[in-house]
């Protein structure tokens, strides 16, 4: 049994989910900081210094605070396009990348380049009979 788990936990892929698990909780606080304390004091400003997390209302002896859970949504909102520009930013990068990997691939060598106008050559001659 201990065989196995060293076999299953010494993978490559699950040190790889191990990983971008660290990373994407890292990434998660750095995305909730960039929202919290630079988005959302802006957006504060554009709405007039509005913070939703103090609106409720009482209903017998419960108090709702349904302002949490709009400001919940907003900074999700706001998170899911945070996202989606840096997906956006990073499918463009490889995109480029892999751009640059097909000009290299596509180049001819001398022999090719020489081969190819012998090619063309003939072909003008077949042409011209």
């Amino acid at each position: 049994m201990l065989k196995e788990f060293k076999k299953f936990a010494l993978k490559g892929n699950v040190i790889d989910l191990a990983v971008g698990v660290v990373i994407g909780a890292a990434f998660g606080k750095i995305v909730t900081s960039l929202v919290e304390d630079i988005i959302m004091p802006l957006i504060g400003l554009l709405i007039g210094g509005s913070n939703f997390t103090g609106l409720h209302f009482k209903l017998g002896d419960a108090v709702v605070k349904y302002g949490n859970f709009i400001q919940t949504i907003v900074q999700f909102v706001i998170i899911a396009f945070s996202i989606l520009l840096v997906v956006k930013l990073l499918n463009k990068l490889k995109r480029s990348e892999h751009a640059v990997e097909e000009e290299t691939i596509l180049e001819l060598s001398k022999e090719e380049q020489l081969l190819t106008e012998i090619r063309d050559l003939l072909k003008g001659k077949q042409t011209n009979e």
